[in-house]
């Protein structure tokens, strides 16, 4: 896996697990996917496994 595929994933973990904790604080409202947002860390922290190296 090249460096810039990497820092792609690490940049979409981190959005995914920003808009998780913004959902939670209520800055952030989309109720399709707020029952989800534990899964979302989940995902988010099993992406920034795979590319770590």
């Amino acid at each position: 896996m090249s460096n810039k595929t990497r820092s792609i994933l690490k940049a979409i973990a981190v959005v995914i697990v920003l808009m998780a904790v913004l959902m939670d604080l209520g800055i952030v409202m989309i109720p399709a996917i707020s029952i989800y947002k534990f899964w979302m860390v989940v995902v988010a922290f099993g992406v920034m496994l795979i590319t770590s190296k």
